[in-house]
């Protein structure tokens, strides 16, 4: 399987993209985020982990789309729900080391596959799990919750409310704005924010709704 080619091409399309997002990583962590994108077209390959399969598009829909919430993560744990393949859980614990990251997702072959990907990668601050949301148990709260095409806004609020600490924010990213989403979590003692993500050289709008605990 040919799955070294993309590689120069992704890494200007990362430097380029990451430089007009104004976001600094070290060239390390810039090779850390290539080598994770190698191991998801090679393990895509054999056990569909995702529908990109495009690889100029990866960059930009999987690396620079997680970037595009880097700014708006809080605190010291971080709980990425339906993390997938490990998006954008495992971009965002690249390029935060000092931050703890937990990766949550029921399905068994991509959890698998996150946690082979943390182990070649050596992300001492990535935890694993294998579960349902609904049955997550954590020993404690967390300061940022992210959900990436997850769920409604609504749901996502109900199965994520225990898991966020005081003070936390649940950060839910979305295409165009659920203005019928919005209005549905109002009443639930949050403070809600609509940010506006730019992600380069990708067409249609993201937003990233901000939930803030009070």
């Amino acid at each position: 399987m040919q799955t070294e080619a993309p590689i120069p091409l992704w890494k200007e399309q990362l430097a380029d993209g990451l430089d007009a997002m104004g976001i600094a990583l070290s060239d390390k962590q810039q090779q850390k985020a290539l080598d994770y994108l190698a191991l998801l077209l090679k393990w895509n390959k054999a056990f569909n982990l995702t529908a990109i399969r495009d690889p100029q598009q990866m960059v930009e829909r999987q690396l620079l789309d997680s970037y595009s919430i880097l700014g708006l993560i809080k605190g010291k744990t971080v709980l990425d729900v339906g993390t997938g393949p490990g998006l954008p859980g495992i971009p965002l614990a690249i390029a935060l080391p000092d931050v703890r990251f937990t990766l949550l997702d029921s399905n068994g072959k991509k959890t698998r596959f996150v946690q082979q990907s943390v182990h070649e990668l050596g992300l001492a601050n990535v935890e694993v799990v294998r579960g349902r949301v609904e049955e997550f148990r954590p020993e404690y709260p967390f300061d940022t919750v992210t959900a990436r095409a997850f769920a409604p806004l609504p749901r996502m609020e109900q199965l994520t409310a225990r898991l966020i600490a005081d003070g936390g924010q649940l950060l839910a990213m979305k295409g165009t704005v659920p203005e019928d989403e919005i209005r549905a979590v109002e009443q639930s003692g949050y403070a809600i924010q609509v940010e506006k993500l730019y992600v380069p050289e990708t067409d249609g709008q993201r937003h990233a709704i901000r939930l803030q605990r009070l």
